[in-house]
């Protein structure tokens, strides 16, 4: 009996024991058995957002069926706006099945999804007092105790911070979440998924299923007079597969994605905007690992990325990194960000503010109020490391999931999801007015065009940091609009070369050694003429902005300062405080178990891999074949799929026993023969399984319960020769 179908009878049994009948889906339609079973597979998977509407239509046909309703609201716990509904389903049912053990928990979560921090605290602890509470239970209801009291005292002071809905231009009924934004606010780049995405609701090979998922598409929207206008869907980067916005470099010229093509873990990919037009998506070196990597950001110089990974050696569940940027251009030296950012719960979505030093990001851990809440940590150059994290309190943070915060350039204006009571749909994106009691570090964002002789040019453009002699970064002009734009840390001086095809450099300096607050200039270049449009536009921090808009660049006035007789260069003086992009000390990572390895006689392998992994996994075998380790574990899988579909491999019965992976991503693997402490009979058995038909399948290892590669285990010092 599958374990959807187990579900079942233990609900039904559940609720026939209080209501003393039996409830008989024999004399339901066959559409709604069917649609039962699929609703309890979805649940099973935990794929309860899907599941939540097939149980709501199931409830409007049958009211009295109290074991719908109650699975209707477990699922709607998952569902921003279904929060209210779980709550009174839960009260309504509670005075008959509070004997189901996780009935106070649940009761306990809707309450405090609905603020009802008293009752939240007196379910909760009801069911911390469950005598067959096992560990796991327990581990849940701690946090969400921690939750409660936190939510109540957040909400208790909140700050005077304003978060408005960004309306029906960017929202709908669907998802809208990561927002990503240029530095100076003038695009907003971000995920929809929903009933316009392409492809409609589709099964795992893209066809058509009405019972399917939406993949998800990406989404632009533009400033024009101070607002965000209708957005539009970026075709040129959108398929039936799921295409996620991640984050977009300062000045929008990279666009970074999230993609998982079918390899069951996702990866981060980036794209160029060369014109009007991006590149196609390509997978980042160095940094994607066997685990899912998911999210990232880019510093303003372009030489650090932080990002969010489920890797080996982490603190728990995802943790936050960092790379540096190597001289080939790949991401290398990556490093954990240590405690003061990582806890053993979820720690996601980075984004480190045009200062180079302020970084936010959510967690599910420390002091949050339900869900994912925002952080904000600062870097401290004196030991390299980022501070103390801040909650950044209510009204940003609510008791649902608040994550992927990005603050503009000014740090007045700031945007992030948010699946808070109120909004057009599911997740919706907010903007933020932040009102900040201490503000980001100073900075001075320097943005313009690049011309020659009026038509707007790709140009190479060099900054330079004079007080250290060193090179900040390097950016290109856009070839269509020539745009460009960088934000320069206060506390030096800076020389901004422009070359374009062999026509003389233009060269200006920037002095940013007195900047205080956030300064802005733009800064026109014409090839053709003498440097004479530097319009500086001084915002500290503490006061309102309207922010240069890239459209307004092009007809910026003369500057009132005075710029050196030289037609080639300009100097800009100007206040500021802050430094450069930092660099983090690696933390002290726990070393790995130790391997032990048993020799076994070596025999020729004369199988004929039919994959390059498999050709791989040969290698590793000969090598590793006979070694083991403390939660170190190999499984043969074969598949792997989305839909709510029964598969049958009677071709497989002989080999072993099969067993679904369910890992919370939305896949479901499937495994056979169980699970191996070495590779060699973990090899041979997926041996018989491609000699049985199934041609691609592959080993997967795990370790201390997270998927991982053999190169991992080989850096871990698990996977050593003998």
């Amino acid at each position: 009996m599958s374990i959807r179908r187990i579900l079942l009878v233990l609900i039904i049994f559940a609720f026939s024991i209080a209501n003393a009948q039996i409830t008989n889906v024999r004399k339901w339609r066959k559409s709604e058995v069917d649609s039962l079973d699929h609703g309890l597979f979805l649940f099973d998977e935990r794929l309860f957002l899907q599941a939540a509407p097939i149980f709501e239509q199931i409830m409007k046909n049958h009211p009295k069926e109290e074991f719908v309703k109650y699975t209707f609201a477990k699922c709607a716990l998952f569902r921003s706006d279904k929060h209210e509904e779980a709550y009174l389903i839960f009260t309504e049912l509670y005075p008959k099945y509070n004997d189901i053990q996780d009935f106070n928990y649940d009761i306990a979560l809707a309450s405090l999804y609905n603020n009802r921090f008293d009752e939240a605290e007196e379910y909760n602890t009801k069911f911390l007092a469950t005598k067959r509470i096992s560990l796991q239970d327990k581990r849940r209801a701690d946090a969400l105790k921690s939750n409660i009291v936190y939510a109540r005292y957040y909400t208790a002071i909140p700050t005077s911070a304003k978060v408005f809905n960004l309306g029906s231009n960017i929202n709908t009924p669907g998802d809208e979440y990561v927002p990503a934004i240029t530095a100076d606010e003038s695009t907003l780049i971000f995920t929809y998924v929903g009933e316009n995405s392409i492809g409609g609701r589709q099964n795992e090979y893209q066809q058509p299923d009405p019972k399917g998922f939406f993949a998800e598409d990406i989404y632009i929207s533009r400033k024009k007079d101070g607002e965000f206008q209708k957005a539009e869907r970026i075709d040129s980067l959108c398929s039936n597969l799921p295409d996620a916005a991640i984050s977009q470099s300062i000045d929008g010229s990279t666009l970074f994605m999230y993609q998982d093509l079918d390899d069951g873990h996702g990866d981060i990919y980036k794209c160029e905007l060369q014109g009007k037009d991006y590149t196609k998506p390509k997978k980042l070196k160095g940094i994607n690992s066997f685990s899912w990597d998911g999210h990232c950001s880019l510093s303003p110089n372009g030489k650090v990325l932080y990002f969010s990974s489920e890797r080996v050696g982490g603190y728990g569940g995802r943790d936050i990194y960092k790379a540096e940027l190597m001289a080939d251009s790949t991401w290398g030296d990556v490093t954990n960000l240590g405690d003061s950012i990582n806890t053993r719960f979820d720690d996601d979505a980075p984004f480190i503010h045009a200062d180079g030093r302020t970084l936010f990001f959510s967690s599910k851990g420390r002091t949050s109020m339900g869900g994912y809440d925002i952080f904000r940590s600062t870097y401290n150059p004196m030991d390299s490391t980022f501070g103390h994290a801040e909650n950044l309190g209510c009204p940003i943070n609510s008791t649902d999931d608040d994550i992927y915060f990005v603050l503009a350039a000014n740090g007045k204006s700031a945007y992030y999801s948010s699946g808070r009571k109120g909004g057009q749909g599911l997740k919706d994106i907010y903007k933020v007015e932040a009102n900040f009691a201490d503000p980001v570090s100073a900075l001075y964002l320097v943005e313009g065009t690049v011309k020659s002789e009026d038509v707007p040019v790709e140009a190479a453009i060099k900054i330079q940091n004079l007080n250290t002699n060193t090179e900040f970064s390097s950016l290109r002009s856009n070839s269509s609009s020539g745009f460009y734009l960088s934000a320069l840390p206060a506390g030096a001086r800076y020389k901004i070369t422009y070359s374009y095809q062999t026509k003389s450099p233009k060269i200006i300096e920037v002095d940013a050694t007195a900047t205080s607050g956030f300064t802005q200039s733009a800064v026109n270049i014409d090839f053709a003429k003498q440097i004479d449009s530097v319009v500086p536009i001084v915002t500290p921090v503490i006061a309102a902005v309207q922010p240069v808009s890239q459209a307004s660049l092009a007809s910026a006035s003369t500057s009132s300062v005075k710029a050196s007789a030289a037609p080639t260069s300009s100097t800009l003086v100007v206040p500021a405080v802050a430094s450069a992009t930092p660099s983090i000390v690696k933390p002290v990572v726990a070393g790995a178990a130790i391997a032990t390895a048993v020799k076994t006689p070596t025999v020729k392998d004369n199988f004929i891999p039919n994959t390059k992994f498999q050709e791989k996994t040969m290698r590793y075998v000969a090598k590793y074949g006979d070694i083991s380790a403390p939660d170190l574990e190999f499984k043969v899988q074969f598949s792997a799929f989305k839909s709510g579909k029964n598969y049958a491999f009677p071709h497989l019965s002989k080999i072993g026993k099969i067993d679904r992976v369910i890992l919370g991503d939305g896949y479901t693997r499937l495994v056979i023969g169980g699970s191996f402490k070495t590779l060699r009979p973990a090899w041979s058995i997926n041996k018989k399984v491609v000699n049985a038909g199934e041609k691609e399948a592959f080993i997967q290892a795990y370790y201390k319960g997270k998927r991982t590669s053999f190169e991992e285990l080989e850096k871990l010092k698990i996977f050593v020769e003998k």
